[in-house]
């Protein structure tokens, strides 16, 4: 690949809590419009590293650098602004506020208006509000969230609201999407449509992806290369059909030699 698509590359990155070694020199690059999945065992590391990309853990070792611009030192926030969203593992909403509300509050990064035009609600305020509610629709109707639009996130069934969270990460407008176990707890259907929306907002917008996702099927279904992660080190890396095949990989899943 040459150096040009490289959208995310993760430079051999440590990261310890006290005496525990969370990620162990991890290295790997993500390609310009791909989908990238992470898989291992629970405590292999996957949140760990999805957390240090998005800024909330800063590892002691190397650097993570998106877009060619080492961003290790960067918080959170700036992160977003430089195109990176995610969404949680656990789900990370406004329960008291209604779906539309949750993904107009992920707008604030892009919002200008000043306080004063703000309050006041014209000229700018008012063409700005506008705009950012638009886009908030297109993805209400892409989701196929129209229904629920208005109602309270807490009164959600668990899959509509990993659905609304997907909604917020897409209202970031981000060029790089982490997704942290987005089918955990999902039934079947549930998770048909997830795999459906991901697909869509891939081959629709081009999106970079990096997925953590336990739903082997699925992995070896959507993506296009697959990180393997055991006790914070890097086991293996490849193609779907590589890692499905590979000796260490399934010594770390199914605990044997094979």
């Amino acid at each position: 690949m040459e150096k040009d698509s490289v959208k995310l590359h993760i430079d051999t990155i440590s990261l310890s809590f006290g005496g525990i070694r969370a990620l162990q020199d991890i290295h790997f690059k993500v390609h310009r419009g791909e989908i990238l999945a992470v898989i291992g065992p629970n405590g292999a590391g996957k949140t760990s590293l999805i957390n240090s990309i998005n800024g909330f853990y800063r590892p002691q070792q190397g650097a993570i650098c998106f877009e060619g611009q080492d961003i290790s030192h960067l918080p959170p926030y700036k992160r977003a602004q430089l195109g990176i969203s995610r969404t949680f593992q656990n789900i990370a909403l406004y329960t008291n506020m209604t779906a539309l509300d949750n993904l107009m509050a992920a707008r604030h990064i892009h919002m200008k208006a000043n306080l004063l035009t703000g309050a006041l609600f014209w000229g700018p305020a008012r063409a700005e509000e506008v705009r950012h509610r638009r886009v908030v629709e297109e993805i209400i109707d892409f989701l196929e969230m129209e229904s629920i639009r208005k109602t309270i996130v807490g009164n959600l069934s668990y899959g509509l609201r990993k659905r609304v969270e997907l909604g917020r990460a897409l209202a970031l407008e981000p060029t790089l999407l982490l997704l942290d176990e987005p089918m955990a707890g999902m039934n079947v259907e549930e998770k048909e449509d997830m795999a459906r929306f991901i697909l869509d907002i891939h081959e629709r917008q081009g999106m970079t992806i990096l997925l953590i996702e336990h739903d082997m099927g699925l992995v070896m279904d959507i993506s296009h290369r697959v990180v393997a992660l055991d006790f914070g080190q890097k086991i293996a890396e490849g193609t779907p059909d590589e890692i499905k095949h590979d000796e260490r990989v399934v010594k770390a899943y199914l605990g044997q030699e094979v």
